[in-house]
């Protein structure tokens, strides 16, 4: 079946934080591993500011190809992820690639092939179907540092709460009041991820 007509559901996990950080998201089968960025970026909440990466076994063997924004600078072989389909790689459910992000924090993902669906013609796609609690604050440090917000924002009445609650509100994104727990599928919105690659590179997609 042609893949316009199909749906990848996918299951995204931040990994090394508990309770986990989840989400459960519906895109286009003919989507690229690009557009897969966008929709993860935007469903986990992440503000799409820093460099990522996909991980990924060829479905014909063991090796792993690394998939994102070509690195000139190095002799690694990272293809383009504006021009690999995630067709070519999740050929089936129960493939898992790994999604690292912000490789100063180091935020790595879990991404699960779920299944595949047919299109709903009353739906609008990507779409955000299920998850868990709030994505991290950009920039707070990686684990050991989310870590440390949450200790400090339980403890009110301190000067580190104080400094915490003004670096939250001053962020690019105001964070403030910052609830771990709090998650809607609704809330999600979507970039078009066309529109995100012109602003990232200056061209036209």
């Amino acid at each position: 079946m042609a893949t316009n007509k199909l749906i990848y559901q996918f299951r995204i996990d931040l990994l090394e934080i508990e309770p986990v950080i989840w989400r459960r998201i519906q895109v286009p089968a003919d989507y690229s591993f690009w557009d897969l960025h966008v929709a993860i970026q935007d469903s986990m909440g992440w503000l799409d500011y820093h460099l990522h990466e996909f991980r990924v076994k060829r479905p014909s063997g063991r090796k792993v190809v690394e998939i994102g924004i070509p690195d000139t600078e190095t002799d690694r072989d990272i293809l383009a992820g504006w021009e690999t389909p995630i067709s070519d790689y999740f050929v089936e459910p129960g493939v898992v690639a790994a999604y690292d992000y912000d490789f100063g924090d180091g935020w790595q993902h879990k991404i699960l092939l779920e299944g595949v669906l047919l299109k709903e013609p009353s739906l609008k796609y990507p779409v955000c179907v299920a998850g868990e609690r709030a994505c991290p604050p950009e920039d707070c440090g990686g684990v050991p540092g989310y870590e440390s917000l949450l200790r400090v924002l339980s403890k009110p009445r301190t000067n580190e709460y104080k400094d915490m609650v003004s670096w939250l509100k001053g962020h690019a994104k105001n964070y403030f009041p910052y609830q771990a727990e709090h998650f809607s599928p609704e809330e999600v919105k979507f970039w078009n991820p066309a529109k995100r690659w012109q602003i990232a590179f200056g061209k036209h997609a």
